[in-house]
């Protein structure tokens, strides 16, 4: 296997793994409309195919380098930040290589699943993480088989890859009281079967034309000049034909990206006419986060870098003087439009837009960490699918970072609320994680499938509550549902509730709501900000 055929490959996966990914959404445990695991797969095998597109070099080594820089920039939310790693270790195990044999292509999957193992601080069986160190092994047994390929070690990945999917229900009991496998390992599954397919393809084709062909010149060459312009974008509306939308889109341009749900769609689109598609885009609804690239630059830059053995990258802006004393900046992750105004206030210097449904890359956050004018800067992610790809700019700013993992956006308010400018980095990171575990978040949305979890059965639709990050109540109001969330954890022993009202909730819904809590818990102080956020009509802080 040379550079060429492992790009071929990777093509084969993008493709397939598009083909599944609303299949794999569907296996998600939690009902909740977060970020999906084969959307955040899906885009950060993008990122990974975008820049070794772009790229002319035939050695494996260079192609798997740039694919796993491409994976990590491009890594969203947790399986998407491991599938970076998997990039990761494959390419440190074929550095320095132009071409692969069957025992050396074995010996790399082994390694992508050891460095994925490596990355997650409590690793957990029945997950993405077991079904790579099975494809590896299973990889590994077929190339000490006599007469072994390429192809057959790729073949015995993915067989074992799915044997190893299928007995994730039996590892772990969530999937099996949901009835479902692992999405990320299945994803990872259908990635490898992917990359067969595409391989079988070439090795027909091989064969048809005649044993003499080198396989180089059975893949599709790569064009010389540019891919036009790399345009993405968010489409806000109600009741928005996601299918309908990707076809149109896809009659303008390649390398077509169209995901999401009734309410938002995100949009990424190779074209030479951004305009046409802008224009067909905007009459769906709001159009939000546009982004026009000329790839032709890009392209080039690319090239030249992969010349070099090394992946492409912008060079990073020096830092201004500070302005605060301690030197400490504030980045934090956050969507909506009053929680953007209110973490502003409070004094974060930059916001990265994501969170729910839609988590931020790797190269989301580090190109807002590099922004800031300080040479320390805390990052507050707000998310727990966000942390892990936060964690990766550490090693990628050139800034100090400093991750401070607030799961929800209560708990990253009252840290924000403790920072204080006249203070040490040491003393400000303590205080600020003391004020976000002092506080209690309920947030409160409509199951967007039907599961069973946490003992409780949610039907589609239903109005559920999570309390600090686990599915707590359900039910069919609003009120009923937070009001046993607040007695489950003691409300009563609180002073204060914030309410942050998103985009779906009425004047009508937030008065009954407030005045539900109200008579239920008198002694409970009730204030109501506007948050704007999407798919989360309610967002309760307990403090």
């Amino acid at each position: 296997m040379d550079g060429r055929l492992l790009r071929q490959a990777l093509l084969g996966s993008l493709a397939w793994l598009g083909a599944h990914q609303e299949e794999i959404n569907r296996l998600n445990v939690f009902p909740v409309p977060d970020g999906d695991t084969g959307t955040n797969m899906m885009l950060t095998l993008q990122s990974a195919v975008e820049d070794i597109k772009e790229s002319q070099a035939t050695e494996v080594s260079k192609i798997a380098r740039i694919a796993a820089h491409g994976s990590l920039m491009g890594a969203r939310g947790n399986s998407g930040v491991i599938l970076s790693q998997i990039f990761r270790g494959f390419g440190n195990a074929v550095q320095g290589k132009a071409e692969l044999t069957p025992l050396e292509l074995a010996e790399a999957f082994e390694e992508a699943a050891n460095a994925a193992y490596r990355a997650v601080i409590k690793p957990t069986e029945g997950t993405i993480l077991t079904v790579a160190r099975q494809a590896g092994r299973s990889a590994m047994a077929a190339a000490q088989q006599p007469g072994a390929t390429a192809l057959s070690v790729l073949k015995a990945a993915a067989a074992g890859a799915r044997a190893a999917v299928e007995r994730t229900p039996s590892q772990l009991r969530i999937l099996r009281e949901a009835g479902v496998v692992d999405a990320g390992g299945y994803g990872l599954q259908i990635m490898l079967e992917g990359m067969l397919r595409s391989l079988e393809e070439v090795e027909s084709e091989l064969q048809r034309l005649g044993p003499s062909r080198p396989a180089a010149q059975a893949v599709l060459d790569l064009p010389e000049e540019g891919w036009g312009y790399c345009t993405e974008f968010l489409i806000h509306g109600r009741h928005l034909d996601v299918e309908r939308i990707r076809e149109e889109i896809a009659a303008l341009g390649n390398s077509v990206l169209v995901v999401g749900d009734p309410e938002l769609v995100k949009v990424h689109v190779h074209t030479d006419e951004p305009s046409r598609v802008i224009t067909l885009a905007a009459t769906y609804g709001r159009l939000d986060r546009l982004s026009v690239g000329d790839m032709s630059s890009q392209h080039r830059r690319i090239r030249e870098a992969a010349g070099n053995g090394e992946p492409g990258g912008d060079e990073r802006p020096e830092a201004p003087a500070p302005r605060r004393p301690n030197g400490i900046g504030l980045v934090a992750v956050v969507s909506g439009a009053g929680l953007i105004e209110i973490f502003r206030s409070l004094g974060a210097d930059a916001i990265v837009e994501g969170g729910q449904t839609m988590n931020p890359s790797t190269q989301d956050m580090l190109q807002a960490v590099d922004g800031v004018a300080y040479p320390e800067v805390v990052l507050i992610t707000n998310n727990k699918n966000v942390v892990m790809a936060a964690r990766q700019v550490r090693d990628l700013s050139s800034r100090s970072v400093h991750v401070l993992d607030t799961h929800t956006v209560p708990q990253g308010i009252a840290a924000i609320v403790a920072f204080h400018p006249e203070r040490s980095l040491e003393e400000n990171l303590a205080s600020m994680r003391e004020a976000a575990g002092h506080v209690q978040t309920i947030e409160v949305t409509h199951a967007v499938r039907a599961t069973r979890s946490n003992g409780l059965e949610v039907a589609e639709g239903d109005v559920i509550a999570l309390v600090n990050d686990r599915l707590e109540q359900c039910g069919k109001d609003y009120g009923s549902v937070v009001r046993a969330a607040l007695e489950g954890i003691g409300a009563s022993g609180y002073e204060l509730v914030t309410i942050y009202r998103g985009q779906q909730a009425t004047d009508s819904e937030t008065e009954r709501l407030t005045g539900t809590i109200r008579g239920a818990f008198p002694g409970l102080e009730v204030e109501v900000q506007s948050g704007g956020q999407e798919h989360y009509p309610f967002i309760l802080s307990v403090e």
